[in-house]
């Protein structure tokens, strides 16, 4: 798996010698990019995180020509996980990368029209509205939809609605002010309403 290859791809670097500029690289165009396609269908355990975080600082920190023992860890990995221009060294973060590539369905889902794997979703799982599916809530196993489904709410936080052509807009059901429905903010007028649906 996932593991397995990115030992064994460490492994063999240790054996050179190479500057911490160069372990960065490699840690940036191979190590990270191992688990990118399985991330951008499955939720990564935390416990496989854990595991790849590991092995990226001990390889980053290692030391000697063999890479005998682990050498200093000079600075917290969630410092060295930060972007250069916030002092970092620009190493990915797997849990945010991971949660950035599953929502990225949900942006998809949002934007595609008439794709059959979109179709799909909608037959299997109910629209709630143009924006998203119905929870998914299906008593057994974890199912790949479910899992982006999940993740719904922190992406609505951080959407905001341009209204285009007013196709995929509810005027009371879509948030508005601060991401709250006009029929939640103003519940006498949507009461009075001739059409709760506009």
């Amino acid at each position: 798996g996932i593991l397995e290859n990115a030992e064994r791809k460490s492994s063999r670097w240790k054996t050179q010698y190479l500057s911490l500029g160069g372990r960065v690289i490699l840690i940036n165009s191979v190590l990270d990019s191992l688990p990118t396609y399985v991330m951008s269908l499955f939720p990564i355990p935390p416990i496989v995180i854990k595991k790849l975080d590991r092995l990226r600082r001990n390889f980053l920190w290692k030391k000697g020509k063999e890479g005998e023992g682990k050498g200093s860890h000079l600075v917290k990995w969630n410092t060295v996980m930060l972007s250069k221009e916030r002092g970092g060294l620009g190493i990915r973060n797997l849990r945010i990368q991971n949660k950035s590539l599953l929502m990225k369905w949900l942006w998809r889902y949002t934007s595609e029209e008439g794709t059959l794997w979109k179709e799909v979703i909608v037959a299997k799982y109910g629209e709630l509205n143009p924006w998203c599916t119905e929870i998914v809530s299906e008593p057994y196993g974890w199912g790949v939809w479910r899992s982006i489904r999940a993740l719904w709410n922190s992406m609505e936080e951080n959407v905001f609605l341009k209204i285009g052509n007013g196709n995929k807009i509810k005027f009371w059901r879509d948030g508005w002010i601060d991401q709250i429905p006009l029929s939640e903010s103003f519940p006498d007028l949507f009461s009075i309403c001739n059409n709760p649906e506009a």
